[in-house]
């Protein structure tokens, strides 16, 4: 979703497939509970406190700058996310996933388990809404979970198909701990030894992301 005009509030709003589903029944269940907003466009450095025209003109730059339509690409928009943070706070939340990157086996498996420093005075917590993982390949992994949050939205994104008919998609689970387990489907890799991706992580309640690539290293030739 995007606003077209910063002079006229003109909305500009993509469906996924699950909300174009529920509009389509007509029956109220297409009802619109949580959104989040974010600022991927705008560049602060264009602040100027030393305009000549007063401090109304500080921002102007920024508000004249061209807004994105909305698109369907995660990997792309809404990357950050406008958050709330408690009165007096120093210094940002940010990510610990144990790894700094990420290196599988076919068939091999672990566990991630987000860690988000700095956040509500604590030097390391856990977020009660849990963490969004986003894979930018699910062709890669044979298993792509999440578990730990067992909310309505969490549920629904974690038991939700994603039926990728060889054609590179994302896939986004809920959870505390994400699970992986790399794929065994050897003509995935064509002719190469090893399949490319990222892994993306946002924690639901402070905001905080982090992206990490994804090396998935082929082990058996055989189809």
């Amino acid at each position: 979703m995007g606003y077209l005009n910063n002079q006229v509030i003109t909305v500009d709003a993509i469906l996924t497939k699950k909300g174009r589903q529920l509009l389509a029944q007509n029956d109220g269940t297409f009802r619109i509970t949580q959104f989040a907003l974010a600022d991927d466009e705008i560049d602060y450095t264009l602040y100027n406190p030393e305009n000549t025209d007063g401090s109304a003109f500080y921002g102007e730059a920024i508000s004249n700058m061209p807004l994105l339509e909305a698109f369907p690409d995660e990997n792309q928009i809404m990357k950050y996310k406008l958050t709330t943070l408690p009165r007096g706070t120093a210094v940002l939340p940010v990510l610990d996933l144990g790894f700094s990157a990420i290196t599988l086996k076919q068939g091999a498996s672990i566990a991630i388990t987000p860690q988000t420093l700095n956040y509500l005075g604590n030097a390391t917590a856990f977020e009660t809404s849990g963490y969004t993982a986003t894979i930018a390949d699910v062709r890669t992994m044979s298993t792509f979970n999440g578990i730990g949050i067992q909310s309505t939205a969490a549920q629904e994104q974690n038991t939700t198909s994603t039926t990728t008919l060889g054609t590179n998609v994302s896939s986004t689970v809920i959870g505390t701990q994400i699970n992986l387990t790399a794929t065994t489907v050897n003509t995935l890799f064509s002719g190469n030894t090893q399949l490319f991706s990222t892994l993306t992580v946002i924690g639901l309640d402070s905001g905080a992301r982090l992206t990490i690539p994804l090396t998935i290293t082929q082990t058996t030739t055989n189809s």
